[in-house]
Formats: structure tokens, C-alpha cells, sequence
């Protein structure tokens, strides 16, 4: 839910129509096809009133939602991004109606900001693409508001917030990632970016960065902000040509040279992703020396060593895998970063990877000797891990979602 735009984008009713409904009951259908529910609708482009009518999703009035965030409040805030503000709500479980705080369900209602960088069109993507599909690793669009100026979207809460908080943000509060973890989020979000690229009329997210992935109190991945979702290319076509747009640093290379958008495309930016799980590095800092402000750039030649690898992965991982392990995630982070697109693996292929790396009994263990042994001139010191997890308070309470960070792409 960060800021993902520089400029607001043209969405015609043929880049927002997703042509099939796609409903999955497990992280696995999209590979296997084995439980995934389809639901026909007629292969047209859906126009707003479609969109909106959607049975999946209820209807909020504005004053509904004012009262489950109540009013608005400064300190109902989650967090900000290009839509606009992020509030924290309260829901009944059945009717759907406001409730006092701590009773019902807890909501995420995000609120257009008229003046940001997302407009109408962008809202009613997100109301379109979420409405129709479901899958455990994409975060469920609960409603939405559309009311006189008033554009607002109601989630899930995810009380864990954003990858990217966990990942970047250094304060008295944080807890460093685990490795396990990592790994677990990594696989999530893959299978989110598979079902997508699987479904009948492949979806490609366009916009798949760290502060899209929000985790749910068991740290499963969840894909968010559908704004800059596109149908994927359809019959003999081989890609979709498309303003530019995403987040610097994410973006893959032929698409930022062309505009041609492919399901490769989204394949990159998790590779980057996966490189930043690695290093605990963003993928755009210009706060680090010279040379490793663009962590793809830096980390790639590190990627197929098994020795020089140890120059890019997290400090705060010490001990928590074995040699073998991160060198298998790194080959799998670099093949997703190959130059050419058609070198890169489809996301089912990567989920495959994963899970197999997941099950293997190295990727688990304590690896400190092994690594001592591999790396005598390389030792570094485990920081103290903190107490408390950012998204939680000395109660419990959960804390923030998402802030922006990389600089937008434009046109």
C-alpha cells in the first residue's frame, strides 16, 4: 500500500475486466488444478456497474465506515501510501455493520486522497481484480465505499503489517525476520503470483514489492494493492503493451526499455524480492557507498558463488541455515533476474523450488559449524534480537501497516 506512482494512470474497461472469476481454496490449485472454482462471466470487457455489482463483495455507505473507524481518528491510522490513508475499523463478523472497538472483526479501510497519486481508476482496478479472485495469498477485498467524492476499500486486517516493516525499518521494537520466516513468506507470495499467472486469463500484478506483502499473525504472505493489476496478453499475443509504471528498483528491464508486459515481468520483481530477503538490503538505497545503492546491480555477481556469497546475506541470519540453502535461494534469486525474459522461470516453477527447499531437512537445521568452517574470515556478531515485533505494543496492540519508500516509475 506504498506509493507506487508518479503520475495517475489511463485504465480503460479492457485493462480493468478480468474476463473469469477465480476462486482457490488452497496455496496449491493454481499448480495442480485440482479444487480451483471457476465461475464463467461473459468474455466482454466488464464495464463499472458490473465491476461494483459484484456478489463477493457488500456495499458500505460512508457513514458506516465512519463510525467502524470512528470518525477517522489520527490514531486509528495504519499507515500511508499513494491511494491515501489506511485506518484501522471494527465490523460484525455477519452483518457487516460498525461495531464498538475490540468487538466484531477488525478491518483495514483505505481512504482515497483526492490530491494523491491514485485516482478513480486505480480504486475500481483493485474493487475488480479482488472482487472476483480469492486465494489464500491475496489479501481479501471485504467492500467497498462509493459515495458521492468518497472512494474508500475495506480488507482483511493483517496484524502484522507489511514485509517491508519487518525487513527495513531499525528501532527498539524489532525483531530481525528468521530465516524460516523468510523462506515461508517468500513461498507465500510466490503462490499468490502463480494463481495469478495461472488463472484462465492470467493476471500480471505489475507492481510486487515489499510493502505489498502483508502477513497475517502466522507470517502467511498476502498480496495487496491490485491498482496496477493488467489482464495478461490473450491469444497468439505475446505481451501487453502498457504505460510504464511500478516502483523504481522492482520494475524488470525490458519492460521499462519497451513497455511490453509479461508474466516475466512479475517473475522479476520477485526476484528482487527474494534478493532483499537475503541481504535485509533494499532494492533501491541511496544511503549505502558507492556502487550498492541499486542491490541487484551490487548482489548479482555474489549470487552464483558459494563462498563469495556470504558477502550479501543478512548478518542477522547467522547460523539459521546451511551453506547449501542460501545457495539455492541465491541461484534461484538470479535466475529470476536474468536480462532476458524467457530465461527466467515461470512462478509455478519457482514455487516447486521453494517447497522443495522448504522440505528438505538442511533448510531447517542449524548450519553454525558447517558455515565456520566455509567462512573463517567472514564471522560476524548476531545482534540482540528485540523483545517485541513492530507491529505489536507492550498490550499486543497491533501497530502499522505500510509507509512509501522507492521512488515511483513515470511514463
Amino acid at each position: 500500500m506504498g506509493n507506487c506512482f508518479g503520475t495517475r494512470i489511463t485504465v480503460s474497461p479492457s485493462h480493468t475486466g478480468v474476463t473469469s472469476k477465480y476462486v482457490s481454496t488452497d496455496g496449491n490449485d493454481v499448480l495442480s488444478g485440482s479444487s480451483s472454482k471457476v465461475e464463467s462471466v461473459p468474455p466482454t470487457p466488464r464495464s463499472e456497474g458490473e465491476i461494483l455489482l459484484s456478489p463477493n463483495l457488500k456495499s458500505f455507505s460512508f457513514n458506516e465506515l465512519k463510525m467502524a473507524t470512528r470518525n477517522f481518528r489520527p490514531d486509528s491510522v495504519l499507515g500511508e501510501g499513494g491511494f491515501g490513508s489506511v485506518f484501522k475499523g471494527w465490523i460484525d463478523e455477519n452483518a457487516f455493520t460498525a461495531t464498538k472497538p475490540g468487538s466484531g472483526i477488525v478491518i483495514a479501510v483505505k481512504r482515497l486522497n483526492q490530491e494523491g497519486f491514485q485516482g478513480h481508476k486505480e480504486w475500481l482496478a483493485e474493487v475488480n481484480y479482488l472482487g472476483q479472485l480469492s486465494h489464500p495469498n491475496l489479501v481479501r477485498l471485504i467492500g467497498y465505499c462509493l459515495e458521492d467524492e468518497h472512494r474508500l476499500l475495506v480488507y482483511e486486517f493483517m496484524p502484522r503489517g507489511s514485509l517491508e516493516n519487518h525487513l527495513f525499518r531499525r528501532g527498539s521494537y524489532i525483531q530481525s525476520l528468521a530465516w524460516s520466516f523468510r523462506m515461508k513468506v517468500a513461498l507465500g507470495a510466490a503462490k499468490g503470483l502463480a494463481f495469478l499467472h495461472g488463472a484462465e486469463t492470467k493476471v500480471i500484478y505489475r507492481d510486487f514489492k515489499t510493502s505489498n506483502i502483508l502477513l497475517d499473525s502466522e507470517y502467511n504472505a498476502k498480496l495487496s494493492d491490485f491498482g496496477l493489476a493488467r489482464d495478461g496478453p490473450t491469444g497468439d499475443k505475446s505481451h501487453v503493451s502498457t504505460r510504464v509504471m511500478g516502483t523504481y528498483g522492482y520494475a524488470a528491464p525490458e519492460y521499462v526499455a519497451t513497455g511490453h508486459l509479461t508474466a516475466r515481468s512479475d517473475v522479476y520483481s520477485f526476484g528482487v524480492v527474494l534478493l532483499e530477503l537475503l541481504s535485509g538490503r533494499r532494492a533501491i538505497d541511496k544511503n549505502r557507498p558507492p556502487g550498492e545503492h541499486n542491490l541487484v546491480e551490487w548482489a548479482k555477481p555474489y549470487l552464483n558463488s558459494k563462498r563469495r556469497i556470504f558477502n550479501i546475506l543478512d548478518a542477522r541470519l547467522e547460523g539459521q541455515y546451511s551453506i547449501n540453502s542460501a545457495q539455492k535461494v541465491a541461484n534461484l534469486a538470479l535466475q529470476c533476474l536474468s536480462a532476458e525474459a524467457k530465461f527466467r522461470p515461470t512462478m509455478a516453477e519457482v514455487v516447486t523450488a521453494l517447497e522443495q527447499l522448504q522440505g528438505s531437512k538442511e533448510s531447517t537445521r542449524n548450519a553454525k559449524d558447517e558455515r565456520n568452517s566455509e567462512r573463517r574470515t567472514h564471522s560476524s556478531t548476531v545482534p540482540r534480537q528485540r523483545k517485541r515485533n513492530t507491529h505489536e505494543d507492550s498490550n499486543g496492540k497491533a501497530a502499522s501497516y505500510p509507509r512509501p519508500s522507492a521512488s515511483p516509475l513515470y511514463e
